[in-house]
Parts: C-alpha cells; structure tokens; sequence
C-alpha cells in the first residue's frame, strides 16, 4: 500500500558506537526520504565519531575505527542533512527511543537547530509490538515473507522498516494511512524530552519520569529545590533534556 502523505517523510537507521543516546555516537546513518508522490530518494553515509569504537558495538555493525577513519564527522555534514529533513516527518523501528534522541543530540552538539516539534514520528517497532509482538527480522519475514539480508546494515534495515510499514497498512483494516494517525498509535508515553525523562501528566504538565520526583511536576521541584536544577545540569542527562527543563524554568520565571 502506497503511503498517503501531506509532506515528505523520513525513514532513518543509525549505527552507533553504543546504546547510550547521551553519550554514543553515530558511525552511520541511512535515510529513506519518501515524498508525497512516492518518489524515494536514498542517502546512506559513515561518519567519524571522534571516539573509539568499542569491539562489542563493531560486532553488531561489522564498523570499525578504521572503516571511518576518513569519514567526515556528524557536525561536518550536519547542515546539508538539516536541510534534506526540512518539512519531514520521521519513521524508524526503535526510532522514538533510540535513533531519534541521538539524531537530536547529535545536531545540538552540531550547534544547528533542527525543530522537532512540529514533526511526526512513527515507530514502526511499537505498531509491531501491538500487533505481533517481535523484532524487524521478524518483522520483515513476517509482513514481507522475505529474508532479511545484511541486518544491521543501516541502509537495508532502513529500507526493511519502509517496506514493512506499507505491509502493515496493507494487513490491518483498521491501521490508517494517515501520518497524524500513524503518529499517534506508534507513540508509547507522551514526554516533553525524547529520552522519556520529562513526560506530561494528564493536565498537560510536565513532570519526572524518573528518580525522586517521578510524577511531581518540574516546575514546582525547581521552584522548592533549585539545586535539582543544577544537578541536572551538571549530570549526565542528555542535551535535549537539558534544553527541555531550561525552557520550563525560564518560562516558570517568567510567570
């Protein structure tokens, strides 16, 4: 089944040096830029990460120091991609928890400002785990009935997750082929961050997802405990994180 799309959309899949979305890098990225007449235009690229490797994560990806040696870094190639995902939507498997914060804080490390806000994202991993409950090479044989060769290959599990969400459309009645739709029902909670460490509560506000506050709102923990605040600043919290709570304690401030 062909997408119904306002505006184009993109499927992405990253290698990364780790599973830390505040700490790892990408060493590849693939993107699937698919445009509201079904026109697809294909952009696969390995990046230097300025950090070593590590064999565990080269295991998985077959990437390693030597592979990107040469390789220009995200920042160098940072504004060319922000201008190739202008006006997209976004659509990966595992992307809302996983590729989509280290894009996000790749390009904050950049120093370009990508908008994120107004953008939908589908994870096809999470219409997956509602349906059928298992993994993209599953995935892909079961929706696709074909093998999945080359996993972990960012460009054909990029690919792999665009085929298998028209597959989706094309089994389930009741899936629309509507972005805002497809949107909604691949999301899992409603956070103001993308690491899930701020979320909404069902008036709207933002609150802890973690730690001792869990469920208090952020803005009145900053207002009693300033120094919270500061902790976070100081700690290893992801940049967007970072951004995130500055813009609920200035706002706070304001009022």
């Amino acid at each position: 089944m062909k997408l119904n799309l306002k505006r184009p959309i993109i499927f992405f899949d990253l290698e990364t040096t780790g599973v830390d979305t505040a700490r790892d890098r990408i060493v590849e990225i693939s993107m699937v830029k698919v445009m509201p007449d079904g026109e697809e235009i294909t952009k696969t690229r390995r990046l230097n990460p300025g950090m070593h490797i590590p064999e565990e994560a080269s295991a998985i990806h077959g990437i390693t120091d030597d592979d990107v040696r040469d390789c220009p870094t995200f920042a160098q190639v940072a504004r060319s991609l922000e201008q190739f995902i202008r006006g997209c939507d976004f659509g990966g498997f595992n992307s809302n928890r996983f590729d989509l914060p280290v894009l996000v804080e790749e390009f904050l490390r950049a120093g370009v400002d990508v908008d994120f806000k107004r953008r939908k994202f589908i994870d096809v991993q999470n219409i997956f785990h509602k349906k059928e409950q298992r993994t993209l090479v599953a995935a892909y044989k079961f929706y696709c009935d074909k093998d999945l060769e080359e996993a972990h290959s960012a460009e054909a599990d990029t690919k792999a997750t665009y085929e298998v969400l028209k597959a989706q459309l094309d089994r389930y009645d009741d899936l629309e082929n509507d972005i805002d739709k497809l949107a909604e029902y691949s999301c899992r909670a409603e956070s103001a961050d993308y690491a899930g460490r701020i979320l909404y509560n069902e008036k709207g506000e933002e609150v802890f997802g973690f730690g001792k506050y869990k469920g208090r709102s952020v803005a009145e923990v900053f207002r009693i405990e300033p120094s919270y605040y500061a902790w976070m600043m100081n700690g290893d919290f992801p940049l967007y994180t970072k951004k995130v709570i500055t813009e609920i304690r200035m706002r706070d401030k304001m009022k």
